[in-house]
């Protein structure tokens, strides 16, 4: 593994030093955060506790990858100023873990009452297996129709015929 600085910048209101990165690592995979932070310790003389990894990106298909770093004064300019889950992400700080509540204590989220479906709204009735009784075979039946009904038809209703409206120009 191979590390250039690209970039160097001072900020002196932050106490710190801004350092832009290239890693060329062949037939290897892409470095971590904690072999990132030892390396640019080397190359810029500190203590690997005051070097922040901000990111690190791979380039695809080749075995390069450039990155940001910041390298502080002291480790507690670096806690009072570095956003918290960068911390973490370095190992500066624990992670805060929360505690979950046990299932039981636990309360459900409310239920919204909702209009119950209309299959639902009467219960299915309990239908008992009807009996089989001995009748005429089923060619037998088909031949018997039911008697079909006359249509009556009801007397058919006269229409109207709007009156032609008097007094229009005609009249005059």
């Amino acid at each position: 593994m191979e590390l250039e600085i690209v970039g160097k910048r001072e900020n002196p209101f932050l106490k710190r030093t801004e350092v832009s990165f290239r890693v060329t690592h062949p037939r290897e995979q892409t470095p971590g955060r904690a072999a990132l932070r030892q390396e640019l310790a080397k190359v810029l003389h500190a203590t690997r506790d005051i070097v922040v990894v901000d990111f690190s990106r791979s380039e695809f298909g080749r075995p390069v990858s450039r990155g940001y770093a910041k390298v502080y004064k002291s480790k507690e300019d670096a806690l009072k100023v570095e956003r918290k889950h960068i911390l973490v992400r370095n190992g500066l700080i624990a992670a805060e873990v929360k505690a979950e509540k046990p299932a039981a204590a636990r309360a459900p989220p409310p239920r919204r009452a909702e209009a119950p479906k209309p299959a639902e709204k009467a219960p299915p009735k309990e239908e008992k297996p009807a009996e089989k009784k001995e009748g005429k075979p089923a060619a037998e039946k088909k031949e018997a129709k039911p008697a079909e009904k006359k249509e009556e038809k009801a007397p058919a209703k006269e229409e109207k015929k709007p009156e032609a409206k008097k007094g229009g120009k005609e009249g005059k």
